[in-house]
């Protein structure tokens, strides 16, 4: 272990377990809650700086750096994927970046996006040494756009959609379309007939059904029952799925679980947040979500040990105390 962390990565993530993408190593380009959108269900809180200006914000050797020093552990990772904390087609340098990693690797490489830079043929470009790209449509009419996406003002749905549609004529790779749905939100018929007419004209080789499962960044955003959404499922015909995620949710770890399971690992031993990403299968951000609260309860404390954070039980410390 202590190998391992002789190059501290601040860029990657994982590997995690992916239903949709198997053991998938996160690639996170943009500063956290760096986004186009400040979208109501958002596991990791609400947009912090919402823009739609590109920049470099990372030097890509030091993300070179850092996935070599990882893939060079020799570890089982089915997917490099660009997701992370933030909006990676932001990432100004992100078609760069690509071009390289599929220079030192065969695996495959799978970019997350909220799809709404895709109107620009420089941003369509730069993703088209991916295998996959997975974007989001949760609607079609700019009102609800608006009410569960809450984009920058600059950004309308009509040329949103016109960029996924010319990205899917252009791009070589897979595409998969992800649809978020949320309670009262766009789960009605004619906004569901609506996405079923353009998506059509997309055309993606997946379109996966999705709703609100992790804490979101609005309380008032709920999921829909696994009832309603293979009900919309049925509306939409024989291309869509309800994605494997949620079909399992209930086996899924809820807000209790994952701090139990955290708690779990700081009883046995010290661990650091990349320790607790990759156990539990969490991105780091949401995972320091989790931690402040348990901080705050006063459960675990941090210690600093040769420059690295460890998460430690409390108790530990209370009884060495006495």
């Amino acid at each position: 272990m202590d190998n391992l962390r002789e190059v501290k990565l601040n860029y990657i993530f994982g590997p995690v377990p992916s239903r949709r993408l198997g053991f998938s190593l996160g690639v996170d380009i943009v500063p956290f809650k760096t986004c186009t959108l400040d979208c109501v269900y958002c596991q990791l809180g609400r947009t912090i700086r919402k823009t739609v200006k590109r920049g470099g914000f990372v030097a890509p050797k030091d993300i070179l750096h850092e996935l070599s020093y990882v893939l060079d552990q020799r570890q089982s990772i089915d997917y490099i994927t660009f997701s992370g904390s933030g909006e990676p087609t932001l990432n100004s340098n992100i078609g760069e970046i690509i071009k390289t990693v599929k220079g030192i690797t065969d695996t495959p490489v799978a970019v997350i996006t909220n799809g709404t830079l895709l109107y620009q043929k420089g941003v369509r470009n730069a993703l088209r040494n991916a295998d996959l790209v997975i974007p989001s449509l949760d609607a079609v009419t700019q009102e609800v756009f608006e009410r569960i996406n809450r984009p920058h003002g600059s950004l309308e749905v009509d040329r949103i959609i016109d960029g996924l549609k010319s990205f899917s004529r252009e791009f070589n790779g897979e595409i998969w379309l992800e649809i978020m749905f949320v309670k009262g939100q766009n789960d009605h018929l004619d906004e569901v007939e609506k996405i079923k007419t353009m998506v059509s004209e997309i055309d993606p080789k997946k379109i996966q059904l999705n709703t609100v499962v992790r804490p979101p960044a609005e309380s008032s955003a709920e999921g829909l029952s696994v009832e309603e959404l293979q009900a919309i499922e049925t509306i939409l015909g024989e291309k869509y799925s309800v994605i494997e995620e949620f079909q399992k949710k209930e086996q899924d770890t809820n807000e209790t679980d994952i701090k139990s399971a955290i708690l779990n690992l700081v009883r046995r031993r010290s661990v650091t947040l990349p320790d607790i990403s990759s156990s539990l299968g969490i991105h780091m951000n949401e995972a320091i979500k989790y931690l402040n609260d348990l901080q705050k309860q006063k459960i675990i404390k941090i210690i600093v040990h040769d420059g690295q954070d460890y998460y430690m039980q409390m108790d530990e410390f209370q009884e060495g105390s006495h």
